[in-house]
């Protein structure tokens, strides 16, 4: 018998190379696992995923925003270059020197969300894998138990079908049976004693 952890292992490795569809972006992982029957450990598989996801899409809106944020310093940079030593001039040139520092800073973020954002498709591929295996080992579990209840509807359908040929055949044989005793009455007795007979019953 194999081990759960063998199992796993060898599940993962039969998984290598196969390009997996995103579960809980796929339809028919719903169906295999409807809700109602997803144990514990596949829903926080899933939440898991499902966050990574999340956690990607607002990465890569942050860095959509961001780079927005220092065209607009640029062009602010770009209309405060003209600083002289005038009241207006000096603001201009202390507008400029804090839209170079946010830039820094805003440089400094985006290569650091660019850095998570590069780990992010391993990340969702591993949490994906993961969710894979453990799905594949409760469907299989499902497998097994639908087998043994076919089996089982199988063997009752048999001993009913045989026990239903038996009653059918005694149906026709106690017919056959009141048929050949009325006949015989009727025959000696009449129709009068029968009517008799009949009433009493």
């Amino acid at each position: 018998m194999v081990r759960k952890k063998d199992r796993s292992s060898q599940l993962k490795q039969a998984l290598q190379g196969k390009k997996l569809p995103i579960l809980t972006l796929d339809e028919r992982w719903y169906q295999l696992l409807p809700e109602h029957e997803k144990p514990a450990h596949i829903k926080q598989l899933e939440t898991n995923l499902n966050n990574l996801l999340k956690k990607q899409g607002q990465m890569i809106n942050d860095i959509k925003d961001m780079k927005k944020l220092k065209k607009k310093l640029m062009n602010e940079i770009v209309a405060n270059m003209e600083a002289d030593n005038s009241p207006a001039g000096r603001l201009r040139a202390k507008k400029l020197e804090k839209s170079h520092q946010f830039i820094e800073e805003l440089n400094e973020k985006m290569q650091n969300a660019d850095d998570v954002l590069l780990d992010m498709p391993y990340e969702i591929k591993k949490a994906n894998e993961e969710l894979m295996v453990e799905s594949m080992k409760v469907c299989y579990a499902k497998l097994k138990k639908n087998q043994r209840d076919i089996s089982e509807a199988e063997q009752w359908i048999s001993k009913t079908r045989e026990a239903l040929k038996l009653r059918i055949l005694e149906k026709q044989d106690k017919e056959i049976e009141n048929s050949s005793l009325y006949s015989y009455m009727h025959d000696i007795l009449g129709n009068t004693v029968i009517d008799i007979l009949d009433d009493k019953e």
